[in-house]
């Protein structure tokens, strides 16, 4: 395989990540997932959630993309869609727990409108506590704040508080 093809196919592996996150986001997490994903929309007490052992779960094909690709002798595309998923990983990583959660102290401030909308749209997606009622389940496509705002007022959900705001 060719290196503009591997680094075509890595960058699709991360843009279809995206689709794969919602899905998984949508249908698992918030349905027989939730036991775990339920920790990440209630306050957290320390640094860890049980929420955080679907990083492990999701980076399991990742690990085994790249070993079998580059020990095991298996197609070299293996490699770069190991990597893509790796690459989404760290981009997930980056904007879902540091950019918006603060989990480690970071001194950036979303200005962009980019950065803005799917900032907005995930802290939104936290407006409910509830595994039922939420909105926007991507993570770097984002519907527009109003239509999540206007979604979550029809819907009426009781569950439904203040989104959290990161510490300055």
């Amino acid at each position: 395989m060719n290196l503009l093809s591997g680094i075509l196919l890595f960058l699709a592996t991360i843009a279809l990540m995206e689709g794969f996150a919602y899905a998984m986001h949508r249908w698992v997490m918030h349905g027989p997932g939730w036991f775990l994903h339920k920790s990440h929309h209630r306050p957290r007490v320390g640094f860890w959630e049980a929420n955080d052992l679907y990083f492990v779960i999701f980076a399991a094909p990742s690990i085994l993309l790249l070993v079998g690709g580059t020990y095991w002798g298996w197609h070299p595309a293996t490699v770069w869609i190991g990597a893509g998923i790796a690459g989404y990983g760290a981009i997930y990583l980056g904007f879902h727990d540091i950019i918006v959660h603060r989990r480690l102290p970071s001194r950036y401030l979303p200005r962009s409108r980019y950065m803005k909308r799917i900032v907005s749209a995930h802290r939104l997606h936290h407006a409910v506590e509830s595994k039922e009622g939420t909105v926007s389940f991507g993570f770097l496509i984002a519907p527009r704040p109003e239509s999540l705002k206007a979604e979550l007022k029809r819907r009426g959900n009781a569950g439904v508080r203040a989104p959290r705001e990161p510490a300055a």
